[in-house]
């Protein structure tokens, strides 16, 4: 079998993006795109509306402080222990299954997992980040110190231990590519901590979904513009001198938590009682009935809940993975030199860094009141915000080609020029962002869409916390597995060592030529 495995034709750049577009084709066949609103036009004007003239003085500045507080310390957190984890990285299958597992799981099922140890604290917010942000990190910093330059490595006596091996001979070397990562890790947490308002954390999301009901559009606006503000000037306000005052003040601004909580006998309940399976809870499970009786537990959920929710899930991640691909060859022109020119480039990386910043959450939720439940929103959020990714850094190494003197003009640059020498540095864009929109297509659930995570979302709200437990396992697993494919596409077209990060200096290479 390997032998003649051995002897089949490596899948093309052609062949891998008509396979995407052919699965992304069938998905549209049994796709929910219906638009039930009747003025979905007039309520997207109100809204327009709220962003043109936005109401600054009617936001809750807490919201804006809490923000800004989970997403330092969760980030921060998540981080350092990224950190500790990426030295035994490579060396430990355990980490790496630990690693691989916790960043599976998306911030939203965490924190819903978490509230009910915890409540709605602080302590629920800043780990639902942390957990799946530690896995994120310890495997991409790990890369980083693989990637690294071992001439300080060879150079140090016997006997050096593998702490200090890292800290005197590789981090000097990562130490600027891993602030730089660091740094874009906090956008996405700014991002998470507001997405972690619409499930009842105090978060700017908390507002805008109330504002936005109410229908308050220009607090709305406002609230979504401040947002913007903050991404757009990250870089101004954390900084080195001003990193340790940043974690002292967020953990002083936490919220307090609502209610009380005993942590302690809540933790015991809810990893002793509430997620064991309910036929196994006092059970004894040396007798067949018990087992008899778990089956008929499983049986329904399986059929009912998981492969259902898994293939609609796999259907709207489909989609809108090719709607990314399409959207991102659009529009990534906007930001090229050699297309927009020096006036229109500034303006098109601008409308794309609003787009990528926007979180897919909240396109998907002001969607769908605009535009009915259906897959259609969810689809359409997912697009821009990973469309806007893609076409920024493709535009980036767009102005990196060095093109001939006598190089064709217009479209003919575009078709013939450019994206020939760049689709091998899509494709791997495109095959990382697979994961990450699989897993936002699970959490849609929690607004209507009929994925994974409608069923977590109805199995918690009916405190059925062992069927919870049990379809965000399922929802890891679907994600861990197309994580797999896609790295095996992107090793059996040798793109895999080819930039898919979003920070960081990322030069052309032959290696991106078809």
């Amino acid at each position: 079998m390997r032998r003649g495995a051995a002897f089949l034709p490596r899948p093309g750049y052609a062949s891998v993006s008509r396979w995407l577009l052919a699965a992304a084709l069938a998905g549209l066949l049994v796709a929910d795109l219906q638009v039930t609103t009747l003025h979905p036009w007039s309520d997207l004007s109100r809204l327009l509306g709220g962003l043109t003239r936005p109401d600054l003085l009617a936001v809750d500045g807490r919201s804006v402080v809490y923000t800004v507080a989970f997403a330092v310390l969760g980030v921060g957190l998540g981080a350092g222990t990224g950190l500790l984890l990426a030295m035994p990285f490579a060396r430990s299958r355990a980490v790496r299954l630990a690693c691989a597992a916790v960043r599976a799981v998306h911030e939203l099922f965490w924190a819903l997992l978490l509230m009910q140890v915890f409540g709605l604290s602080a302590t629920t917010g800043v780990l639902a980040i942390a957990l799946p942000y530690a896995g994120i990190c310890a495997k991409v910093y790990a890369e980083l110190i693989e990637e690294a330059d071992l001439a300080a490595v060879r150079v140090l006596p016997a006997g050096t231990g593998t702490v200090s091996a890292f800290l005197y001979a590789r981090l000097p070397e990562v130490a600027g590519r891993m602030r730089d990562y660091t740094l874009y890790r906090l956008e996405c947490g700014l991002r998470s901590s507001l997405v972690l308002g619409f499930i009842g954390l105090p978060t700017m999301g908390f507002a805008f979904e109330s504002a936005f009901r109410q229908g308050r559009y220009a607090e709305a606006g406002a609230l979504l513009l401040i947002f913007y503000a903050l991404i757009g000037t990250r870089r101004l306000w954390v900084r080195a001198r001003t990193l340790l005052v940043l974690l002292v003040g967020a953990a002083l601004a936490l919220p307090p938590t609502v209610g009380s909580a005993a942590i302690g006998p809540s933790l015991a309940r809810f990893l002793g009682h509430d997620i064991v399976p309910a036929p196994l809870r006092g059970a004894p499970l040396a007798e067949p009935e018990t087992w008899a009786r778990l089956w008929s537990w499983l049986r329904p959920i399986l059929t009912e809940q998981i492969l259902p929710g898994t293939a609609q899930t796999l259907v709207l991640a489909q989609i809108a993975l090719a709607a990314t691909a399409l959207g991102a060859l659009v529009l990534f022109p906007l930001t090229a030199r050699r297309f927009a020119g020096p006036l229109g480039r500034p303006l098109g990386r601008a409308l794309l860094v609003v787009v990528r910043s926007t979180p897919e959450y909240m396109l998907a939720y002001v969607g769908l009141q605009l535009l009915g439940p259906s897959m259609l929103p969810a689809i359409l959020a997912l697009a821009l915000h990973n469309a806007g990714i893609v076409a920024y850094l493709m535009g980036r190494h767009a102005d990196a080609i060095p093109y001939r003197a006598d190089a064709p003009r217009g479209l003919d640059l575009y078709a013939y020029e450019t994206v020939p020498r760049l689709y091998g540095q899509f494709l791997a864009y495109l095959l990382y962002r697979w994961e990450l929109i699989l897993r936002e297509s699970a959490i849609f659930g929690i607004l209507g869409v009929t994925t994974l995570g409608f069923y977590v979302d109805a199995a918690i709200s009916e405190l059925r916390l062992d069927v919870a437990t049990l379809l965000i396992a399922a929802t890891a697993l679907v994600t861990v597995a197309v994580d797999a494919v896609s790295r095996a596409l992107r090793r059996s077209l040798r793109i895999d060592a080819l930039p898919t990060r979003l920070s960081g200096p990322q030069p052309i290479t032959g290696a991106e030529a078809p």
